[in-house]
Parts: structure tokens; C-alpha cells; sequence
């Protein structure tokens, strides 16, 4: 990675530290990569919503889709020939969904490299000495765990993140069992509403979970942008995907 534009990200960093510390004195940094995560966030959202109005055609699309299937049967070619036909005439991108990930993942390994290299630009990396009620933005969970343990000085300040991502994955994982819940993974006849769909939707409400393996392990700095992500995108997706998901109570009515 380029050393110059490491040298500017961290200029940046340290600006946005500065106009933050008479607010957040000592976590001015900390709070800096949170609002970087949101303006990432932000800047990307215009592409998340172009996601869910992709994925509520493609829902929309279902039937069509479903008779599609019956007519191809087994003729992959003239399947995928059609789908591409129908996706194209209804201007729905099956890989809209995936852009706005796609396009956070710089961001994330620039912050995740800037608080892991020792120096920048031929000078030691200051930014490694900065913490969060300290804890070091470049330290890790098992830094924590050899300085004061669980509930020690640094390591409360992963409890914290970690009871974080715990609760937005526990929301995240009953918003998806309802909405799969409502949405056939089967078509007539036993197939794939969705090829493969059927599968994945038994291990797809646990992803959400898998941030709290990435929080472990990653720089504290770095915990603290999937953090900021993760939460924003629970809240991003409930409001987008509002009118897909079912309430509770009607899925027991309907049960």
C-alpha cells in the first residue's frame, strides 16, 4: 500500500481527532474512526438502497421466475438465458446487493493497515499510543486479556463492543428468520425458489455473529469501524427492507 496515501490517511485521522478532542478529550481518536465509519457509511448509502429496491423487484420477480423453472426444467443454458433476459427487461442487477460491501472493504483494510504498521512514512506510528479508556486503538482482545483480563481497565472496553455486536446480531438474526419465514425458499415441485437458497437460509440468520469472532481478533481501531458498520447497517436495513418483513404477530396469524 502506498506510503503516501497512508501518510494521508492518518493526516486525516489525526484532523479529525483534533476537532473532536475538546468533546471527547482522551477518546477523540476512537470517536474519529467512528465518524469516518458513518461518513463511509453514508457515502455508500445512495448504493443501499439501490440494493433494496433490487431485491424487492427480485421478489417481486418470484413467480416469473418459479415459471421459468417449470418451462427450462432441466436445461441450465435456456434457464440462465431467460433469467438474464427477465432480470434485464425489469432493469434488476442480481449483484446490486453486493456493492455497497464491496465498496466499504478499502476503507476498513486501510484503517485495519494504518493501526497495524509500526511506522508511516519512515516515522513511528503515534496513532498505535492512542486509546479508548485505555485501551490502545492498535492493541488487540488478548492485549486486553494480559493487562487486567476480562473485566480489567482495557478489557471491559471489549465487553462493551462485544455485548454490542451480540445484541445487533440478535436482532439482525430474528429479522432474517422472519422475512425467510415469509419468503418460500421452494418453488412448486420441491426445487429452489432461489438455486441453492434452500441451503443457505439454515446458516444465513448466524452470519451476524461472525462479527464477534472479527472483533476478537482485529486492532481495537479496526473492531471499532465493524462495530460502527454493523450497527449502522441493522438500523440501514430496517428502515429499507421495512415493508419486506412481516410483524411477528402476523406471521403467527398466518401460521
Amino acid at each position: 500500500m502506498s506510503s503516501s496515501l497512508f501518510s494521508a490517511f492518518a493526516s486525516l485521522a489525526e484532523h479529525l481527532a483534533a476537532v473532536l478532542e475538546p468533546v471527547f478529550h482522551g477518546a477523540s481518536t476512537a470517536a474519529a474512526i467512528v465518524l469516518f465509519t458513518a461518513l463511509v457509511r453514508l457515502a455508500v448509502h445512495p448504493l443501499s438502497r439501490q440494493a433494496a429496491r433490487g431485491q424487492k423487484a427480485q421478489a417481486r420477480l418470484r413467480p416469473q421466475m418459479n415459471a421459468l423453472r417449470a418451462k427450462h426444467g432441466k436445461d441450465s443454458k435456456a434457464l440462465q438465458k431467460a433469467v438474464m433476459e427477465l432480470h434485464a427487461a425489469e432493469k434488476v442487477s442480481p449483484l446490486s446487493g453486493c456493492l455497497p460491501g464491496l465498496l466499504q472493504m478499502p476503507a476498513f483494510f486501510l484503517l485495519y493497515h494504518l493501526f497495524s504498521s509500526t511506522s508511516i512514512g519512515g516515522k513511528a506510528n503515534g496513532l498505535l499510543d492512542h486509546t479508548l479508556f485505555q485501551a490502545p486503538l492498535g492493541g488487540h482482545w488478548a492485549d486486553a486479556l494480559a493487562h487486567g483480563g476480562v473485566f480489567g481497565a482495557r478489557g471491559l472496553v471489549y465487553v462493551v463492543l462485544f455485548a454490542v455486536v451480540a445484541a445487533v446480531a440478535t436482532f439482525n438474526y430474528r429479522r432474517m428468520k422472519r422475512q425467510m419465514a415469509a419468503t418460500p425458499v421452494m418453488a412448486a415441485g420441491g426445487q429452489d425458489a432461489v438455486p441453492g437458497m434452500a441451503a443457505m437460509s439454515k446458516f444465513m440468520p448466524l452470519l451476524s455473529f461472525g462479527t464477534l469472532i472479527s472483533v476478537a481478533v482485529v486492532p481495537l481501531a479496526a473492531a471499532l469501524y465493524l462495530v460502527t458498520s454493523t450497527t449502522w447497517t441493522a438500523v440501514e436495513r430496517a428502515f429499507l427492507y421495512k415493508d419486506m418483513v412481516p410483524a411477528p404477530a402476523a406471521l403467527a396469524t398466518a401460521a
